[in-house]
């Protein structure tokens, strides 16, 4: 299954695979690592450079036995109890979802909203990336909330010119350095 609560057939599988294996050498060409969002297999068998776990995926200490030390592994946090539990795992981030309620993700909890993105800030030690409902509009307030980085999928591929809203995303995030209010 995928974080969607879908299930994927073995075709889909082997598509993925393979789109992870032609995605690898352009984003390392580039610097960026490849990380493949809950399928650790799929990671393993891609060469990825890390996996997203949501909380129904894979245990992360399962995903660090077989990805390996210097894997770069994300976990969501849902509910408050998963951002305590996740305080002592070495994982590189915390993928705080949803921040705002999103039609692409409907198998999440309720939003943490900015109030309880700030306080996941406040109180954990890990980096923070923003899942759900993200645009240009809210980004800038998304940062300074606490979040480190941000996901994002309907605003990129539902906009009407990607690349365009790709780069005000980009140019929110750069201009919002200072978190500061």
């Amino acid at each position: 299954m995928c974080s969607c609560g879908n299930r994927i057939s073995p075709k889909q599988t082997i598509i993925f695979q393979f789109r992870g294996l032609a995605l690898k050498p352009v984003l390392a060409s580039a610097g960026i690592p490849l990380i493949i969002n809950d399928r650790v297999d799929i990671a393993l068998a891609a060469g990825a450079d890390g996996v997203h776990l949501g909380q129904s995926d894979m245990p992360y200490d399962a995903a660090r036995r077989l990805m390996g030390p210097d894997a770069i592994i994300g976990l969501s946090v849902e509910t408050r109890a998963d951002v305590e539990a996740a305080q002592n795992l070495d994982v590189a981030y915390l993928g705080v979802s949803p921040v705002f309620a999103t039609p692409t993700k409907t198998d999440t909890r309720s939003p943490w909203g900015l109030d309880g993105l700030a306080r996941i800030r406040a109180y954990s030690r890990h980096s923070l990336v923003a899942i759900g409902g993200l645009n240009a509009a809210n980004a800038k307030e998304i940062i300074r909330a606490g979040a480190d980085a941000v996901a994002v999928v309907s605003a990129i591929c539902s906009a009407e010119d990607p690349f365009t809203a790709a780069r005000n995303l980009v140019h929110c995030f750069d201009s919002s350095t200072d978190k500061e209010t």
